[in-house]
């Protein structure tokens, strides 16, 4: 990519981490040497960008500054696109309803150009929503007590069709590709648990707020198995 391409691709790491990020791993997503990047970093800060650095720490934009959006590139505008499809195809019927909003609203900030280029409602990329409803079956329920930290109570079937009730500390919906799952803290266990959505027959939030400890979080859940994923996950 030439400079005006990797500066605005600098900005943009710069722009969704929360926490300071080193030259070395800004270079090393970049494709480029530390020293390019030092050099990149002032050209931005030439321009009125506020980057704040300290050593051996890294850099992180001033907190509270304003950066305007940036465009999209085509490559980007697709993967976006093809985000909402697969949520309009996979996700329950609130997520479908935010999901077109959303596109709506890419639509609405793209430049004529690109617009032409890419007709956003006759795209080639489909995701068929078989089965969709049962698959994501409860998931707007649990969405709302993984927000509220409320413990749900599950009538739940298990793949031998056996039945049983449980208490649990909703933490994540993970989506695997051919179902939802509940990951919650499981009560009777005491331990994490997967719980598929389309096996769940009833499900109820019990009004009771629940505290995760330490070693029940969705991080030390993924670091048993992807340690990798985490850091990038979890900066």
């Amino acid at each position: 990519m030439n400079k005006s391409e990797r500066l605005l691709q600098l900005l943009n790491l710069l722009r969704v981490r929360r926490t300071a990020v080193t030259a070395r791993a800004l270079a090393e997503r970049l494709g480029v040497s530390e020293r390019t990047l030092y050099r990149d970093i002032q050209s931005l800060v030439l321009s009125g960008i506020p980057i704040e650095g300290e050593a051996g720490v890294g850099y992180r934009l001033r907190k509270g500054s304003f950066i305007p959006p940036l465009m999209f590139s085509e490559n980007e505008i697709e993967a976006l696109l093809l985000g909402v499809r697969m949520v309009q195809g996979w996700g329950d019927e609130d997520m479908g309803t935010a999901a077109d909003s959303a596109l709506q609203k890419i639509r609405s900030v793209l430049p004529e150009r690109m617009l032409q280029q890419q007709d956003l409602q006759r795209s080639t990329f489909l995701v068929p929503d078989v089965q969709r409803r049962e698959k994501s079956r409860f998931g707007g329920s649990i969405r709302q007590a993984i927000k509220s930290r409320e413990t749900v109570w599950l009538d739940y079937r298990d793949e031998q069709g056996n039945p049983t009730q449980r208490r649990g500390n909703p933490l994540a919906l993970i989506y695997w590709g051919g179902a939802w799952t509940l990951l919650a803290w499981c009560q009777l266990r005491d331990d994490h648990r997967l719980f598929r959505l389309d096996r769940i027959r009833d499900l109820q939030l019990t009004g009771e707020v629940f505290r995760i400890e330490p070693h029940q979080t969705l991080e030390t859940y993924i670091r048993q198995y992807d340690p990798e994923f985490v850091d990038r996950a979890f900066p």
